[in-house]
């Protein structure tokens, strides 16, 4: 296993980390086997395991508390704030009331007194950069929280966030969690030029590209859309519309090359975001063991120039073939009435 300083806190972290999505209810329910899985993980040289608190509703940090029992001072432990938990108004988003008290429910399901990276998990246009930045400055300084950053930014948001920073005297990000994969290139055109400019550390998540890199969806073969990944969005892998030959196509030219350089599909996906210079480590979700141990051999697996040359003119650089799930996109593009507003009018939500 090969290791990273995250964005310039001297913190080093695995070039691969443990993502505990599938943690719970949503993936694999069985804590003791989650457990299991972390735990080999850290045997095999992991030191680094991603969460958020609305996995599985928060069920996901519970299990990763339990697993980490004794150990915790060998994990760099990251999670994340934004998203709804529970009834009611106030309990989502990026403010200060919100974060404060969302922030004390992680440490408590964690099972710690701290969290090394604690990262905002979308953007909140409701919510001024300058309240986010100022109480993650404040946990920092109260010791509950060692560094922050922030996940699925766009590029002039980052932007935005180190010039509040710096004309404020705020701490700022340290690092970005965006989607990455041989099919989702869009962030090599401005997200990792730009936390590269800012010396933030970048962790990327789904790299299996929801499992059109897995292997399981091949050109001309039958896709079941009604188990697995398909279920959740069926369009995407649907063999039927003709805008997704693309992304079979691409697929059918990547198992090529994964052949010939003598390793599968999953492995060359897996080693591929690590390759890039802006890149500090790489996100897996792993339901199973089994899916964790193909997931290692990626882990291990160097990606020469010849070899980047030949994915660049499959997918060429900077371009998404396909949009990953729960990519952040402007309100403006996900209501009408914010393209609508009269002067005047009051914000909608």
């Amino acid at each position: 296993m090969r290791y990273r300083v995250l964005g310039g806190t001297g913190i080093e972290v695995s070039v691969h980390c443990l993502g505990a999505m599938m943690f719970g209810a949503v993936g694999n329910p069985d804590h003791d086997d989650c457990a299991r899985i972390v735990h080999h993980a850290l045997h095999h040289g992991i030191n680094f395991i991603d969460t958020a608190d609305m996995y599985s509703g928060g069920e996901s940090e519970e299990i990763v508390g339990k697993a980490l029992r004794g150990r915790r001072d060998d994990v760099v432990l990251a999670t994340k704030v934004h998203f709804p938990m529970g009834e009611g108004r106030n309990r989502s988003g990026n403010s200060r009331r919100w974060i404060t008290r969302a922030v004390e429910e992680s440490l408590r399901r964690l099972r710690t007194d701290w969290i090394d990276l604690y990262q905002v998990h979308r953007p909140d246009p409701a919510t001024d950069i300058e309240e986010t930045l100022g109480v993650l400055g404040d946990l920092v300084t109260q010791g509950k929280i060692r560094a922050f950053g922030c996940s699925t930014f766009p590029a002039a948001d980052i932007a935005e966030a180190h010039h509040v920073a710096e004309r404020r005297a705020l701490q700022r990000f340290r690092t970005e969690q965006p989607p990455y994969s041989l099919l989702a290139r869009g962030v090599e055109a401005d997200v990792l030029p730009v936390c590269r400019r800012y010396g933030m550390g970048v962790l990327t998540w789904s790299p299996l590209a929801a499992g059109f890199l897995s292997g399981r969806y091949r050109k001309g073969q039958p896709v079941d859309l009604s188990t697995g990944r398909p279920s959740i969005n069926p369009d995407r892998f649907d063999p039927s519309i003709p805008e997704n030959a693309v992304k079979f196509d691409a697929v059918e030219r990547l198992v090529e090359l994964a052949t010939g350089i003598g390793c599968t599909l999953p492995e060359l996906a897996v080693a591929f975001p690590a390759a890039h210079p802006a890149v500090t480590s790489v996100i897996v979700g792993p339901r199973t063991m089994e899916q964790l141990d193909a997931t290692l051999k990626g882990a291990s697996l160097a990606l020469d120039d010849a070899t980047l040359d030949r994915i660049d003119e499959i997918v060429p650089p900077g371009t998404d073939l396909y949009r990953a799930d729960g990519a952040w996109r402007p309100p403006a593009l996900m209501d009408p009435a914010n393209r609508r507003r009269l002067p005047g009018d009051r914000a909608a939500g």
